[in-house]
């Protein structure tokens, strides 16, 4: 969508317009932005690395979360891993 710069704010404003959820990587955002004020759900994939390889084994987890028809401002988190 050409949407690479865009950040935070702006993505979660332009996203509402045409989505229902928002997949990130990004853990901080729902800290740094008031989601309640956006017509979007956010689902937070808690990855070691933002590549296919990590992501790919949560695909079952993360159509459940979307099926689960996450409220607008709502967040679920997917994922996790351990430190080593």
């Amino acid at each position: 969508m050409g949407w690479e710069s865009i950040q935070n704010g702006e993505l979660l404003r332009r996203a509402s317009s045409d989505f229902d959820v928002l997949l990130t990587c990004d853990r901080r955002m729902q800290f740094q932005q008031d989601l309640q004020s956006f017509d979007i759900a956010l689902v937070v994939l808690v990855v070691r690395k933002n590549d296919m390889i990590n992501i790919r084994p949560l695909i079952t987890s993360i159509l459940s979360a979307i099926d689960s028809s996450p409220t607008s401002g709502a967040v679920t988190t997917v994922g996790g891993f351990e430190e080593m």
